[in-house]
């Protein structure tokens, strides 16, 4: 039978990768993902864990050690935050391109400047074009659920593709809720062993790295592509299946809340999503018609589920934790993909967007208050006043 424990998300991190019985753990501290870390050596060192913990000497070491590891057919973790993600960059593509199935899990802090330890997004969302799978936990049991659901839709022979695994610092990483551990035996039912198809052998030799031939590199660069677009199903697949062992009811990729009349929805990836929930709840009692739209992936971006999902309602407001400097609408990421999936509809809603959450800063009731007020406003007039507006300046 499994348990209930009270726990933060580096805490709900760690039992996930204690229950995927991973094999080899690199690690460099960085608050707030040194929690997880910290756990996983107690439980190496207590015996309750049968893996190599590997102290690098910085996060680049972290990354090549996994990548070693992964490639001689080793499940392998490791993780960071903030700066440290972005100190590692020059791994991460030829961890993709060499198709080995790596987690790193990011609990995110504000790159520098502020760096301030919470909940921006910006430190892996930098990374989002070099071909990992990539979506956040809103909970300490998503946190734990989505590294399993992550290693088995990574480690699938169909897809082999490294996985970012994120949770919003403080807000998920040190805020404590309730985790469910499954029986074991759930685990092993839902979790096969790794086995890598050309693992690195001394008794049958093969090739790992970059390109060999000059002719290779658009049919590699493909190969990347069509994977990440063939991993969707498969995604569906696993979500279905760990559904079905764990009792959980996660939507494949994306998460609605009290959407069936909604006039105006939030879409919002995150910790803050649960924030949001409380405040659509009150905004409920007092007639008004909001709602909230969560994707769990971000990478890949769920662009058939949104076409079908998004043109019902007259106004989006994408609550961004995370900054794109000059970019085509002035604030962050995730609206420039939605437009883009939503651009050659017959109907679609109005857009507008919302930069909260920056350096580490709690999005509050008021501030969802004053979002919806913008976008009811604007489902009345038909038009946005504004594409981007910062919280915090202007409400």
């Amino acid at each position: 039978m499994g348990k209930k424990i009270r726990g933060t998300g580096v805490v709900a991190a760690a039992q996930a990768v204690k229950y995927a019985d991973v094999d080899v753990i690199s690690s460099y501290p960085i608050r707030p993902y040194t929690g997880t870390m910290i756990e996983l050596a107690k439980m190496v060192a207590n015996g309750e864990l049968d893996a190599e913990f590997v102290h690098a000497e910085g996060e680049h070491g972290q990354l090549s050690i996994v990548l070693g590891a992964s490639a001689s057919g080793a499940r392998v973790f490791t993780g960071s935050s903030g700066v440290g993600v972005t100190y590692a960059f020059e791994t991460y593509s030829p961890i993709a391109g060499s198709r080995l199935p790596v987690q790193m899990m990011i609990a995110d802090r504000t790159l520098d400047p502020p760096g301030d330890f919470g909940s921006e997004h910006t430190d892996a969302l930098s990374t989002r074009d070099q071909g990992w799978l990539m979506g956040w936990a809103a909970t300490p049991q998503e946190v734990f659920d989505n590294h399993l659901i992550n290693y088995r839709i990574g480690e699938d022979h169909r897809v082999l593709l490294p996985q970012m695994v994120c949770q919003d610092g403080y807000f998920v990483s040190h805020i404590p809720g309730d985790i469910e551990l499954p029986d074991p035996k759930q685990v092993k039912e839902f979790l096969p062993p790794y086995k890598l198809p050309h693992p690195l052998d001394p008794k049958h030799p093969v090739s790992h790295g970059p390109q060999i031939r000059p002719d290779q590199g658009a049919a590699l660069e493909a190969q990347r592509a069509n994977s990440m677009e063939a991993v969707k199903p498969i995604i569906k697949e696993v979500v279905d299946d760990f559904n079905r062992i764990f009792g959980r009811k996660y939507d494949p990729f994306v998460e609605e809340f009290m959407t069936e009349d909604a006039e105006a929805v939030f879409f919002i990836s995150g910790a803050h999503a649960e924030t949001a929930k409380f405040a659509i709840r009150r905004m409920r009692n007092h007639g008004d018609k909001v709602g909230l739209v969560r994707p769990r992936w971000i990478r890949p971006w769920p662009t058939e589920d949104l076409r079908e999902i998004m043109p019902k309602f007259k106004v989006v407001g994408v609550v961004e934790t995370n900054n794109s400097f000059g970019s085509a609408l002035s604030g962050g990421i995730l609206s420039l993909d939605l437009a883009a999936s939503l651009y050659n509809l017959p109907k679609r809603p109005l857009l507008t967007s919302f930069m909260g959450g920056l350096g580490g800063e709690v999005i509050g009731m008021e501030e969802f208050e004053f979002m919806a007020r913008v976008m009811l406003e604007a489902a009345k007039k038909g038009k946005v006043e504004r594409e981007t507006y910062w919280l915090g300046f202007e409400s």
